[in-house]
């Protein structure tokens, strides 16, 4: 991760919070969803209204997002797929042989990003410090509109048992918060 938390985002527990995109991984019900927005900011310059940071990786059965440098995305992209080969697509353990990769190498532990990876039985957000984190309740968000993300879709679990609707009205509301965050969703569905 970059020594100054300031030059992309804020620091909040060690983690650097992206500017210029939201993400949220929502387990309900046996449906798994992750839905991003598509804005790239560059400062205060929107670069990109509808790019996708959301895709689904390896045999189709697990959906990953990311927040951060898009190149660094792309190579965890990568690395993650090749893990899910290696192990036989069980998520969890690829999951834990990428975060150790990305914590003790030394072209990996450069890369600028987090990621919330799923399948149908597991949601987690993997982090450059060697975490592999299930999130509390289901449901996790990460980028610079994450936490407003979060907030909103914790707001509606108890009443809305739809992934995807609690998906979709989180982002909205980080989407009018957040300027780094825009209503041009990607979403994907195990």
């Amino acid at each position: 991760m970059t020594s100054d938390p300031s030059a992309h985002g804020s620091s909040f527990h060690g983690l650097v919070q992206w500017h210029g995109t939201t993400i949220i991984g929502v387990r309900r019900n046996g449906t798994t969803v992750i839905a991003g927005d598509g804005q790239v900011s560059m400062g205060n310059t929107v670069m990109k209204p509808n790019a996708r940071k959301v895709r689904r990786i390896g045999d189709g059965s697990v959906i990953a997002g990311f927040a951060g440098a898009t190149a660094d995305a792309f190579t965890l992209f990568e690395r993650l797929e090749k893990k899910l080969e290696q192990y036989s697509g069980q998520l969890m353990r690829a999951s834990v042989e990428l975060a150790k990769d990305w914590r003790t190498d030394k072209y990996l532990r450069n890369l600028e990003a987090l990621m919330i990876v799923a399948d149908r039985d597991t949601l987690l957000v993997l982090t450059g410090n060697g975490d592999v984190l299930e999130p509390v309740g289901e449901i996790a968000a990460i980028g610079s509109g994450g936490n407003f993300a979060l907030a909103a879709a914790r707001a509606i679990a108890d009443y809305e048992q739809d992934a995807e609707t609690i998906a979709r009205k989180a982002m909205a509301v980080a989407a009018e918060i957040c300027v780094f965050t825009n209503g041009n969703l990607t979403v994907e569905t195990v």
